[in-house]
């Protein structure tokens, strides 16, 4: 069985490697990414038992290399490569320090503030004969991006390395093949989309995408998330970190940081907050907020996908032809964790 990584996974997303490619991806604007996971911040606690670390900078070349082999453009991979350029530190741990729980969009703002003051990347750009207007937003291209539930590059890309991570879900074997019947359909509007050319692929892969939509639906990733947020929040107002340093420093060089700070200050609310989050094993589940513990009750964002499949009589979404698939959507669509998920605070007595 071979080991799942993103060299190994990136060198079948496409055919005909893009060249051109590598000297944006050396740009140090993307390379802060290698330092920045793409399991939002559940590399860092015990709660989870990711098996690799999978950047954002290795996403971004994934969902780049994917447009490429589907449309050969050169504007549509370059923006498809620079649509995470914004993502601080632990991701969408800042929506969720944001408020921005539903949509995690909240750090897309700055995208184009740093692509427009980027010089090499300008340069890059000029050679390359591609305006910044025609790459600071990924949402304008449909194989690059879509709405839930369609299947974009993005989507595609980001949940078969996840779930290879979180819980072994795909082999790389099992995601070679599977990737290899997509194909560029039309959808209802007659916009491009990725698919799939059999339904029995299409279903792989929809019920393992839902799998892993519900692990993040669940208590477990909602705690680690927004606990991870507070501590963030936490250092920033005790001056451990500026807001910038979020997009500046990698992961690894800011858990080390917080445990310093825990380490001279145990007797604070970062030190609390932090060394629960490092610290955890399991959640507890209630109907109502628990004493000793931190609790969480929200709604996150749904993530799923309902991709289209080419059949004889047209293209059709996999849930209008198949009732396992329908029955798959709707029973995620309706799952609900217990109202509160606890853990109980770190204590150094």
């Amino acid at each position: 069985m071979q080991k799942f990584t993103a060299k190994a996974y990136h060198s079948f997303l496409t055919t005909d490697y893009p060249a051109f490619l590598d000297e944006y991806i050396a740009l140090p604007v993307m390379q802060r990414l290698a330092g920045v996971g793409l399991l939002c911040g559940t590399d860092w606690t015990p709660l989870f038992h990711n098996a690799f670390f999978y950047s954002r900078l290795d996403h971004s070349v994934g969902t780049a290399l994917i447009v490429w082999n589907f449309t050969h453009s050169k504007k549509q991979t370059v923006s498809a490569l620079f649509h995470d350029v914004a993502t601080p530190a632990f991701s969408h741990v800042v929506d969720f320090k944001n408020g921005d729980r539903l949509k995690q969009e909240s750090t897309e703002k700055s995208t184009a503030r740093i692509i427009n003051e980027d010089i090499e990347l300008s340069e890059l750009l000029f050679r390359d004969g591609i305006y910044k207007y025609e790459m600071d937003d990924y949402h304008k291209y449909p194989v690059a991006d879509n709405d839930i539930p369609g299947l974009s590059a993005d989507r595609l890309e980001y949940m078969y390395p996840s779930a290879a991570a979180l819980d072994g879900t795909w082999e790389l074997s099992d995601v070679q093949k599977n990737y290899s019947d997509i194909v560029l359909l039309k959808n209802e509007q007659s916009l491009d989309e990725l698919g799939f050319a059999h339904e029995e692929a299409a279903l792989e892969y929809m019920q393992k995408f839902s799998k892993i939509g519900l692990l993040v639906q669940k208590n477990e990733d909602k705690i680690a998330m927004q606990l991870l947020a507070d501590v963030v929040s936490e250092a920033i107002k005790c001056g451990y970190i500026d807001e910038e340093e979020l997009y500046a420093l990698d992961e690894l060089s800011i858990i080390a940081r917080f445990e310093d700070c825990a380490d001279m200050h145990e007797e604070e609310r970062f030190a609390k907050l932090f060394r629960t989050f490092r610290s955890m094993t399991s959640v507890i589940r209630s109907q109502t907020p628990l004493d000793g513990c931190y609790c969480i009750s929200f709604d996150v964002k749904k993530r799923y996908v309902d991709p289209l499949v080419r059949t004889v009589s047209g293209t059709q979404r996999i849930s209008h032809i198949n009732a396992d698939a329908a029955k798959c959507i709707a029973d995620f669509l309706a799952f609900k964790d217990s109202p509160y998920g606890c853990v109980k605070y770190w204590s150094n007595k």
